[in-house]
């Protein structure tokens, strides 16, 4: 670190650095192939060989699904999440193919409880086929509709608290689900918000920043946001605990 807290930064890191985007995407095309090759050898040395998590991802593809599920360094971070803590009840909203659904669920005990809200019923159908076949159907349950209203249902029925909680879904709803997911969690529960980041900016995914500010304003919460690179791209995410009666 040079002097007034600059940072000395050797060639080869500078080299790494994006110098700015086109069309929405990095300039520098060689960072992102870095990127994917890094994160690769990370998913090679953390994340053993999964077929099932990687029939899921081929079944997925071959429905037309988007590819946007979590990377397998990711899924991995959200079942280390869910150990950590000891989940036995966890709430996603998005489930797509059920990627990130099986990685967390995998973490739950045998009596845990698994609920993801999926909007596109073709989705819910991918997903749960993939979950039947990790052999999880009997903890997990994908319910199909608008994720506000289930939540309130949920909310309703009294089927909260959640020890863990993934937002995953569209990113405009992102400040409402998060007021959801403080109604249904306890103190000590686990927030996980994807996708925060896009592209070297917060305001790159439609209302990141103010959602964000609502995160940051929360006094029942202590939360951070982190930027990621890696197969995704330049990403981010955001991880909150509650430490209040909520």
């Amino acid at each position: 670190m040079l002097a007034g807290g600059a940072i000395n930064c050797p060639p080869e890191a500078s080299a790494l650095m994006v110098s700015g985007r086109k069309n929405g995407m990095p300039e520098a095309g060689v960072t992102e192939a870095k990127w994917a090759e890094l994160d690769r050898t990370i998913a090679d040395l953390f994340v053993n060989p999964d077929p099932v998590l990687h029939t899921a991802m081929q079944e997925s593809e071959k429905a037309g699904l988007p590819e946007i599920e979590v990377s397998p360094s990711y899924g991995k971070l959200l079942f280390l999440l869910a150990k950590m803590i000891g989940a036995r009840k966890i709430l996603e909203i998005g489930t797509l193919g059920g990627y990130s659904t099986i990685s967390m669920a995998r973490a739950l005990p045998q009596d845990g409880r698994l609920i993801s809200l999926e909007y596109d019923p073709k989705h819910a159908e991918v997903a749960r086929k993939n979950i039947e076949r990790a052999g999880l159907s009997n903890i997990v349950e994908v319910r199909i509709g608008k994720a506000l209203d289930s939540l309130s249902k949920i909310h309703t029925a009294g089927e909260g608290p959640f020890d863990l909680i993934f937002l995953d879904a569209d990113k405009p709803n992102n400040p409402a689900y998060f007021e959801w997911a403080l109604k249904l969690s306890r103190k000590g529960s686990v927030i996980v918000a994807d996708n925060v980041v896009r592209y070297q900016e917060v305001a790159g995914i439609a209302g990141a920043k103010t959602f964000l500010e609502v995160i940051a304003k929360e006094k029942r919460v202590s939360a951070t946001a982190i930027q990621t690179v890696g197969m995704k791209g330049h990403d981010g995410f955001a991880l909150a605990v509650v430490t209040a009666d909520i």
